[in-house]
């Protein structure tokens, strides 16, 4: 199933699932304009063709006491397949990294990493990141405040 095969339901029923994927289906099948089952069967068609793939929670990082996010960019001492796959296992295990995007331009990688305050990035810098398999340069930069937060993907 491709974008272009879903019809205004659909794609009502993926806007709902992305600003509250916890609403009970009845509620959602009330603001879509079907039963419960034809909703509920909607939603697995859309879960089995992988266009859901899968419910989180969001929370609150200020909350849990990292209130500070650092976007970085990493660049790698080669452009081989062996350090890109070891660089991205290694990622895999560093927790305070909230996303990695593989990227072209001027460096190779970009972070999103977490931490409480400055002193905790300066930890996670020197044990986690700089110690990544690869690794030959590395630029921080603090986001003072988010702007727009990533809400879900635009369904028209």
């Amino acid at each position: 199933m491709k974008i272009q095969e879903l019809d205004k339901i659909d794609k009502i029923i993926l806007n709902e699932l992305q600003r509250q994927a916890i609403a009970p289906i009845a509620e959602l099948a009330a603001k879509v304009g079907l039963s419960p089952s034809s909703c509920h069967r909607r939603v697995k068609l859309l879960e089995q063709a992988g266009i859901i793939t899968g419910y989180t929670a969001t929370l609150d990082g200020k909350q849990l006491g990292l209130a500070n996010e650092f976007f970085v960019e990493v660049s790698l001492s080669a452009q081989t397949e062996e350090t890109f796959e070891k660089f991205e296992r290694a990622i895999q295990r560093v927790p305070e990294i909230l996303e990695c995007h593989l990227m072209s331009g001027q460096f190779d990688y970009l972070l999103r990493v977490a931490a409480s305050d400055a002193t905790d990035y300066e930890r996670i810098h020197r044990t986690r990141l700089s110690r990544l398999p690869g690794v030959q340069r590395i630029q921080s930069s603090l986001a003072l405040r988010a702007v727009k937060s990533w809400g879900g993907y635009p369904i028209a």
